[in-house]
């Protein structure tokens, strides 16, 4: 399988082979969040992305080493390299430590992902704690002649680079087009170029957050933090480099300027982002009204929303779509998923009852083979979940003996369709957490043995009466020569 495996490589815009550059080890870094404000549905959908994509790797056998950033220090408003730091601006307003801002937002980040089901990292480094790395890439930069010192601060030299290197190979910018198309904003007067970035800033008197360097008292620019982590946990060069499509520039591309010159080389062999996520065809924004927070949507608190959606129902809704596609949020679309990830979730408790037959009509070995060709597609996951749901036919055709599997092939069906729900998606039975589910099934066993005594003593109307009731609440009930089969409808 793992030969088989194509990821959309952003830096050549095309399908590659999968091949490790260490055939027993995968190193991948993923940009994470800014810890400044609540985390939101723009934050869940890297963050379920890379999942996934983590989960798969480890499936396929490969030991992945995964490092997710956390930027708590150096990352401006409007992503310029002017203007106050976002963590600082908020602990200004609320009068409280930058740090308790940071420590704050990145509790809640956890708390969310934590719900959505999104594993851990294997190393979550943070910006705060490798300021030192930071400052040794400036300096090397600066030796290799590629930054220069301007009022305190250092920048890097984007022409001078372009001369000996091409500037744009990531995101297809072409230098003298973004030079013509930048306006000169206040505080850029000490750039050489207004396309030159910085590597590491002196702070105003007002800075909260700063350090001492060689140069200033000052901090580092938002580039260059990925540059020092990726590089002190993977090395020169690494596997995977993956972040929103909103990253790619100037972050992502600042950073193999900064790898190329530091460590002379791109960092990553293949980059992968994940595409945006709008509301009723708008790009999701404050200023819009159309911002809602990931808590809104597990609380139904926001007035976009008709209801509350499970974390379940968000992580279901984010992995329906390709990751390279847009995903489009609207009510109608969650509700849909909410009524598939329920057929999903009730075929996996259906095929743990299923019992096996002398014979097999349908092929389940051709629908697993279809379900690893989806995932060796570049993580085709909409591809994959509609293999699923002719498991889920499949699953319910056998309920109701109107299809056969052999033992063995059901329990290949068990197996892979385990594996592609739970394992690889992500997915998890949200009402076991609270017990719930088993109450529902005890409720049911309860409710169908006062009905099966009522018929046993021919009392027809008591039992009529019970299945009557039971269908008003969308619960289908169905006689069998085993007894009763209860399922809800959706």
């Amino acid at each position: 399988m793992k030969d088989n495996l194509v990821v959309f490589n952003t830096l050549s815009r095309k399908k590659e082979a999968f091949k490790s550059i260490n055939p027993h080890r995968v190193g991948m870094y993923v940009c994470g969040p800014t810890v400044y404000g609540d985390p939101h549905l723009g934050h869940a959908r890297p963050s379920i992305t890379f999942d996934l994509i983590f989960r798969y790797l480890e499936h396929l056998g490969y030991k992945v080493r995964y490092v997710r950033n956390v930027t708590d220090v150096g990352h401006l408003e409007n992503d310029a390299d002017e203007g106050e730091d976002k963590i600082a601006k908020k602990a200004r307003l609320e009068q409280i430590e930058p740090m308790e801002v940071a420590q704050y937002y990145t509790d809640s980040y956890h708390f969310a992902m934590d719900k959505l089901n999104v594993k851990r990292p294997s190393i979550e480094p943070r910006a705060s704690g490798h300021i030192i790395e930071q400052m040794e890439i400036v300096e090397q930069i600066l030796e290799a002649g590629y930054a220069y010192e301007s009022n305190g601060s250092i920048y890097f030299d984007v022409e001078k680079y372009d001369k000996n290197y091409k500037y744009g190979v990531l995101s297809g910018r072409v230098l003298e087009e973004l030079i013509a198309n930048t306006r000169t904003l206040d505080g850029q007067d000490e750039k050489r170029n207004p396309a030159d970035f910085a590597l590491w800033k002196k702070a105003s008197p007002e800075h909260i957050m700063r350090w001492k360097s060689p140069w200033s008292v000052g901090f580092p620019g938002w580039h260059l933090e990925c540059s020092a982590m990726s590089h002190k946990y993977l090395g020169d060069e690494f596997d995977i480099h993956g972040g929103g499509m909103d990253l790619l520039f100037p972050h992502h591309e600042s950073e193999i300027c900064q790898s190329q010159i530091a460590h002379g080389q791109n960092p990553a062999k293949y980059w992968i982002h994940n595409n945006m996520i709008t509301v009723n065809g708008q790009k999701m924004g404050k200023s819009l009204g159309n911002f809602i927070n990931l808590e809104e949507f597990f609380e139904g608190s926001h007035k976009l929303l008709e209801k509350a959606y499970s974390p379940m129902t968000i992580r279901f809704f984010i992995l329906q779509a390709h990751y390279r596609s847009t995903v489009d949020f609207s009510n109608e679309a969650l509700q849909a998923t909410e009524r598939g990830l329920s057929r999903l979730m009730q075929a996996s408790e259906t095929l743990e009852k299923l019992k096996a037959s002398d014979k097999s009509t349908e092929n389940v070995q051709e629908l697993k083979s279809a379900m690893y060709e989806a995932m060796n597609d570049d993580f085709n996951t909409p591809i994959l979940i509609a293999h699923l749901f002719e498991a889920v036919r499949i699953i319910n055709s056998v309920k109701d003996n109107k299809a056969y599997l052999t033992e063995t092939d059901l329990n290949e069906l068990k197996s892979v369709f385990n594996t592609f729900v739970f394992d690889i998606l992500g997915m998890k039975k949200e009402s076991d957490e609270s017990g719930s589910n088993q109450i529902t099934e005890g409720l049911m066993e309860l409710i169908l043995d006062i009905r099966a005594k009522a018929k046993e003593n021919k009392d027809w109307t008591t039992s009529d009466s019970i299945r009557n009731k039971l269908n008003q609440l969308n619960i289908n009930v169905k006689d069998t020569k085993d007894g009763a089969e209860w399922s809800i409808e959706n």
